[in-house]
């Protein structure tokens, strides 16, 4: 049965469900109808994560289970190239010797953004999900040892961003020419001069131009809670509500309500702190400047 020869690995929140939603649209592009299955970082585990939420998202919906994981490629027919996109394989420190193990020969793609915006963005998401357990963005900092010792599923902020440490694993594991890495604010600076070096990247149909006005995954939390009920209700997964909001209007609908306000620059100087030895290691390793990230 038919397997994935590629995938987006993340970083949370820094353009994944984008580039899956614009990758999908390429006819000889096949991206897996669930975008984060999961399976590479969770294979073979009684799931049992225990935050806010996470028995009705994780605990339900990843696939840990080889023939599960395989039906969600039995729909490629011609595809030259078979994805999905899990951002958490990025961060899971077993995942990339399970893709060893059953891809080999897989392309990994990697969008990362600062990860003092991507912390905070991951903040205000759950925030305006109504799963975060307070409103203070430092004290939800200071809780993240306490949350990773109590198994839950998100909320990992800071540990999610040291993307030298985690990206080197899969430079260690897999031949570099299988590994493309790109900058969030590639996605934002130009982003189809950067699917066209993906589609490249995949050997497809580069002069396809994929549809990029729908901006996906927007957080921020809303202006009031009739309207954060209203956007919280709409989840893609339901067909019903899916039909009478459909992706264009929900994202329309979200820059319409929600709300995200600024860091505070005493805790971005902070962060930036916690992180320049990482940032200053992946400039190496990726052959990027990133002195931008570090003001």
């Amino acid at each position: 049965m038919t397997m994935p020869n590629f995938l987006i690995i993340g970083a949370a929140k820094a353009g994944t469900t984008a580039l899956y939603e614009y990758l999908k649209q390429h006819p000889q592009v096949y991206m897996s109808h669930e975008k984060e299955p999961k399976f590479f970082a969770l294979e073979g585990e009684k799931l049992d994560f225990r935050g806010p939420h996470d028995q009705e998202n994780i605990n339900r919906t990843a696939i840990t289970d080889i023939e599960a994981y395989r039906k969600l490629f039995q729909g490629v027919s011609n595809e030259i190239a078979i994805g999905e996109a899990s951002p958490l394989y990025l961060y899971s420190p077993k995942a990339p010797g399970r893709i060893k193990n059953y891809i080999p020969d897989a392309k990994m793609i990697a969008i990362l953004r600062n990860p003092v915006d991507r912390a905070y963005s991951g903040y205000m998401m759950h925030l305006g999900l109504g799963w975060e357990t307070t409103n203070d963005f430092t004290q939800a900092l200071l809780e993240e040892e306490m949350r990773i010792r109590n198994n839950w599923g998100w909320g990992h902020y800071v540990n999610v961003g040291f993307y030298y440490m985690q990206l080197k694993r899969y430079f260690d594991t897999f031949n570099p020419d299988q590994i493309k890495v790109y900058l969030y604010e590639d996605l934002n600076a130009n982003p189809i001069v950067m699917l066209q070096d993906i589609f490249q990247f995949l050997n497809v149909d580069q002069s396809f131009i994929p549809d990029i006005a729908i901006k996906h995954n927007i957080s921020g939390i809303p202006k009031n809670n009739f309207l954060g009920a209203l956007i919280n209700s709409v989840k893609p997964l339901n067909p019903i509500l899916k039909q009478v909001f459909p992706s264009r209007l929900r994202q329309n609908l979200k820059k319409q309500v929600l709300v995200k306000p600024q860091l505070s620059m005493d805790v971005r100087k902070q962060l930036i702190e916690v992180y320049r030895e990482d940032i200053l290691n992946l400039q190496d390793l990726i052959h990027r400047d990133l002195s931008g990230w570090m003001k």
